[in-house]
């Protein structure tokens, strides 16, 4: 067995549902159908909690709760993984007050343990909804936390580092506001910042060279999806090819203090790798993606995707979970059944949603079905 399986999956006072519970055959895709809003999204986003971060949807512990409940919610998955059978859950308690936060709970086994970064060592997730699709149009941030998704998948500590930049960087941003500043306070916070600055772009760079090489040896496979190119724009990561990480450490620290000044009259810190983008370029048309057309954009995303899913299986000897959203309703018959073809070369477990039965046609005789309607999901 070399791809993680969900056994069975079970949600309690979850978004749309008090109560469902999902048994899955072994092999073969799942396809989840339903009307829109029936609440097939709502299925898939309590499996991605089944991994680090915050779900496909980045919601609020309180947003994914069941409105006729208590405010408690739970997700429990068996799962066949690297580490062999394991029961994977999660949720929140009831809350204690009306300014109480929510503190999410994490157990494998049934037994606590302290983030959902264990869950990593059991299964990987990879996702594809429709908010992804303007990714290549839209702002750089959008492409930094795609890419921040890309890299947790295959190192768990990533999103650790991610939010430990962000807190840095607000840090220092607070103590420029103040025209009084402790300059041995900024030193510190700035050592700091620079440290973990470069281990995230260190950890984004090495990504994206391994997932590069990855789409270049599928040049040649799945012909439907346009081959890709992908790089990283950023100086400190350009510097990461021929200097050392404390190298290029020193340098930003340097160069946060000699910008202190204009960071302070930005109100932001100017520089470094939050700022960093990925770029996406149209091999075949050497284009940039954001310049193709809509359809060539989507089967760039998948072709991104079906090779990340690749480069995870292979440096963890595992395939990872697909969650596929209303992917396939948007492409043409020949690029639906190029990524059948693809997910069953892959031997991955993929969750499928659609809201019309017939483009799941070509794969009917293998899948397995559930059928969503308000509040209730149940084989087809």
């Amino acid at each position: 067995m070399t791809a993680a399986r969900i056994l069975r999956l079970t949600l309690s006072n979850f978004r749309s549902y008090h109560a469902a519970t999902l048994t899955l055959a072994a092999a073969g895709p799942v396809v989840i159908t339903g009307a829109n809003g029936a609440g097939k999204t709502n299925l898939i986003e309590a499996i991605s909690l089944l991994s680090p971060g915050r779900g496909l949807r980045r919601a609020t512990m309180e947003e994914m709760a069941f409105s006729e409940g208590d405010g408690a919610w739970a997700v429990a998955a068996e799962v066949e993984g690297m580490l062999g059978l394991a029961t994977l859950g999660t949720g929140i308690d009831p809350p204690v007050g009306e300014d109480s936060a929510p503190s999410r709970k994490c157990r494998v086994d049934r037994e606590a343990v302290s983030s959902a970064t264990a869950f990593a060592d059991h299964l990987r997730i990879v996702w594809l909804t429709p908010a992804m699709d303007p990714l290549f149009n839209g702002p750089a941030s959008e492409r930094r936390r795609f890419l921040d998704r890309l890299v947790l998948a295959v190192d768990a500590q990533h999103s650790s580092r991610v939010a430990a930049l962000e807190r840095s960087l607000r840090s220092r941003n607070r103590l420029l506001e103040d025209d009084n500043a402790d300059p041995h306070w900024l030193d510190a916070i700035e050592h700091e910042t620079a440290e973990v600055a470069v281990a995230v772009a260190a950890a984004r760079a090495e990504t994206v060279a391994r997932l590069s090489a990855a789409l270049g040896d599928a040049r040649q496979q799945s012909g439907e999806f346009p081959a890709a190119a992908i790089a990283l724009q950023g100086w400190m990561e350009d510097l990461l090819l021929a200097h050392s990480a404390t190298e290029i450490e020193d340098r930003y620290r340097a160069l946060l203090k000699d910008n202190r000044g204009r960071d302070a009259a930005a109100g932001r810190t100017l520089d470094g790798p939050h700022l960093s983008d990925l770029t996406v370029t149209h091999a075949a048309k050497n284009i940039p993606a954001r310049e193709a057309s809509t359809g060539e954009q989507k089967a760039l995303l998948i072709r991104l995707v079906l090779a990340h899913a690749s480069l995870i299986k292979e440096m963890t000897g595992f395939a990872p979970m697909l969650l596929l959203d209303e992917v396939v309703a948007h492409l043409d018959p020949r690029r639906r059944a190029a990524l059948y073809d693809a997910l069953a070369d892959l031997s991955v477990q993929v969750w499928m949603t659609g809201a019309d039965p017939a483009a799941f046609g070509d794969i009917v005789n293998r899948a397995q079905i559930f059928e969503v309607r308000p509040g209730i999901v149940e084989p087809h």
